[in-house]
């Protein structure tokens, strides 16, 4: 496939993309959703992510029908990955999508819905030492030895059921092994060969052997670089004759490098034109023979090395090595999406086929206390649900509500609640309430109210919202005071004929509006709930019960 081929990658970005990494690696990390590689090949992050969401997931972007819904999918993704336990789980975090088949949506709510359970169940110690393990992770850029260092961590803090089977499968020896000989390592190695590879950089202090040869190897570079002033102090020695030259130089080699002076003396040419050639001689040679000395203990430790990594399976890139920084980055990701629905409070929602309902519901854009609020169009069963008061259990059945209250009361923010907790749902992600029942919708409409006196925006508003309305599949339509836009008589009109268009399309609906009492009679299927304002603090606060009170002005 072409780089081109992709949403958002033009003629200059797939040039910097194929320059970076290559056209088969650039598109590897597309279809891998791969963040880091595109920022690391010059992308900006926003625009990096903007590419995989809809390479990754063009359909369910569908979904997000207008600005305003995309934005409150932007602002949940931002919260969500705040709570990620790495970079790298942030990122992938970052490109998740609205999911359209029910299947793939319930069993990433299984992963999820497991991964908040483990992560409450963890004690105040065990979270900490998670948290530094991955902080580690991130710190060494998820080098080698990081992610075996973190995936013993998370089998010691005992998270190795499922979502984290990965982890579990992993042998808890061959990790502390593979951890040990990767101390031994510089860098990381590629788990799809490098243990096979000609080359493995040993690090300082893994064998006191090789340790010796490299300082012995330094030492005698510097000389050879010097070899004027070698020259110069075994003549300060007032050597008369050039046998005692030579003897002064091996001497003082030896001395110099703590190399024996038998291997100094075998490296010495056995015929040289003067003084001078016989010194550069005698460091050129020794620096050769140490070099191949050094190389020969590398390859000697190396091969410890790849022997301590190695895996009694034999595939290629499938070390140990290999599957724990798999499982860690797994883990790091689901861990971080239980850990933003711990936090929370977040449920797993119950999957219907035809409605939205919420009990005890937050909006996740609020600090502080505040108060949760239940209700729902559409068919549900929450109704029924125990400890619910009747008057707080939203009625099912109604396709259309129409929502009436004072400014400041809170309706708005109940549409962006009810907004999240569909978004939140359809990304297989629990949500906040404290239950839900939530259908899968092709197409989800949000606006906000938009005061504006701008020519044409009554226009360009029906246009945004109708269309999606219109369309094949379901739609829910979460629309916030047309008679911001237009003048009240007009607006009522327009209102009308949106709540009957919406429950001839089958669609679901919550439409915001202060003009209840001028709406002409509603549809059967569509109800008028209101928010109540209840007086003024003495700071002059309006003070509200913002629970709708259903069926009511």
């Amino acid at each position: 496939m072409r780089l081109q081929d992709y949403w958002g990658i033009g003629p200059k970005t797939s040039e910097r993309l194929a320059e970076a990494l290559g056209t088969e690696r650039a598109v590897e990390a597309i279809e891998a959703a791969d963040v880091r590689a595109l920022v690391d090949a010059g992308l900006h992050r926003g625009r990096a992510t903007r590419i995989l969401r809809r390479a990754n997931g063009e359909a369910g972007m569908d979904v997000l029908a207008t600005s305003d819904a995309r934005s409150v999918y932007d602002d949940l993704l931002a919260l969500a990955a705040d709570e990620a336990l790495t970079e790298h789980a942030a990122d992938r975090i970052r490109v998740l999508t609205p999911l359209l088949d029910r299947e793939a949506v319930e069993s990433r709510l299984d992963r999820v819905v497991a991964a908040r359970d483990a992560w409450s169940g963890l004690d105040e110690a065990d979270r900490e030492n998670v948290r530094e393990a991955f902080a580690a992770y991130d710190e060494a850029d998820g080098s080698d030895l990081a992610a075996v260092e973190t995936a013993v961590a998370l089998r010691e803090a005992g998270l190795t059921d499922d979502p984290f089977e990965d982890v579990g499968a992993l042998d808890g020896d061959r990790l502390r092994d593979a951890a040990d000989a990767l101390a031994d390592v510089r860098g990381s190695i590629d788990p799809a060969g490098g243990l096979d590879g000609d080359h493995i950089a040993i690090a300082s202090g893994a064998d006191a052997e090789l340790d010796r040869l490299r300082d012995q190897l330094s030492a005698a570079r510097d000389l050879a670089d010097s070899a004027f002033d070698v020259l110069e102090s075994v003549r300060d020695g007032s050597l008369r004759d050039f046998e005692a030259l030579e003897a002064g130089t091996i001497d003082h080699v030896a001395r110099e490098t703590g190399v024996e002076p038998a291997t100094v003396r075998a490296a010495a040419p056995d015929e040289a034109l003067d003084a001078a050639d016989f010194v550069s001689g005698t460091l050129r040679d020794l620096v050769v023979e140490l070099e191949a000395a050094v190389d020969e203990r590398e390859a000697a430790v190396a091969a410890d090395i790849r022997e301590r990594l190695g895996d009694e399976s034999g595939s290629e890139g499938d070390t140990t090595v290999a599957r724990a920084a798999s499982a860690v980055s797994d883990a790091a990701f689901l861990l971080s999406l239980g850990r933003f629905a711990a936090e929370n409070g977040h449920v797993r929602p119950t999957l219907v086929d035809d409605g939205i309902a919420v009990r005890g519901a937050r909006n996740p854009f609020l600090g502080g206390d505040v108060q949760p609020v239940s209700y729902g169009v559409g068919s549900h069963s929450l109704a029924d649900a125990a400890g619910v008061a009747s008057a707080d259990a939203p009625p099912t059945g109604d396709r259309v509500s129409v929502l009436t209250g004072a400014n400041s009361g809170g309706k708005t923010t109940l549409l962006e609640t009810l907004c999240a907790v569909a978004l939140l749902a359809s990304m297989g992600l629990p949500v906040p309430a404290d239950a839900a029942e939530v259908g899968t919708f092709d197409r989800i409409v949000f606006h906000r109210r938009h005061a504006s006196f701008n020519a044409g925006v009554l226009e360009s508003t029906l246009k945004s919202v109708v269309p999606p309305l219109v369309a094949d599949g379901r739609t829910l339509m979460l629309v916030d005071e047309f008679e911001a836009i237009t003048e009240p008589g007009r607006a009522a009109d327009l209102l009308n004929g949106l709540v009957t268009l919406t429950v001839d399309r089958g669609a679901l609906g919550v439409y915001v509006t202060h003009l209840a009492e001028d709406l002409s009679p509603l549809p059967d299927a569509a109800r008028v709930d209101g928010i109540f304002a209840e007086g003024l603090t003495n700071d002059l606060d309006l003070r509200v019960d913002y629970q709708p009170r259903f069926e009511t002005v």
